[in-house]
């Protein structure tokens, strides 16, 4: 089955960058949308972007000044970097394959907690 894992800091500085992981298994990376969402707490999702394994990138208009998605095709892994944090980023955030790229996530990872904060 396909599976996918965030992991990275829990902890991000006001200001500073936020870096995350997402590696996948059971499935290439080459051949999805591969998206990050995240989830304020007790607010809905807020799709941040996607890129796919050999196309496209597209980020959130809310964000993309400051979001940045890559994937290591060799290493079967996406990043995320979300740069100049606030506290309003502090969030959940998701790793997801979207199957016919535009929102359609058939895999989630579990998540992972982030905080901005000194």
């Amino acid at each position: 089955q396909v599976q996918l894992q965030e992991s990275g800091p829990g902890l991000v500085k006001p200001s500073q960058t936020l870096s995350l992981s997402c590696t996948v298994s059971g499935a290439s990376i080459r051949s999805y949308w591969w998206s990050w969402i995240r989830q304020v707490p007790g607010k809905g999702l807020e799709w941040i972007g996607y890129k796919h394994g050999i196309g496209n990138t597209y980020y959130s208009p809310s964000l993309e000044n400051r979001t940045f998605i890559s994937l290591d095709t060799s290493k079967n892994l996406s990043t995320l970097q979300l740069t100049s944090v606030t506290p309003e980023d502090t969030a959940v955030y998701f790793c997801a394959r979207d199957r016919e790229g535009w929102g359609s996530f058939d895999y989630w990872g579990q998540g992972t907690q982030v905080t901005v904060s000194e």
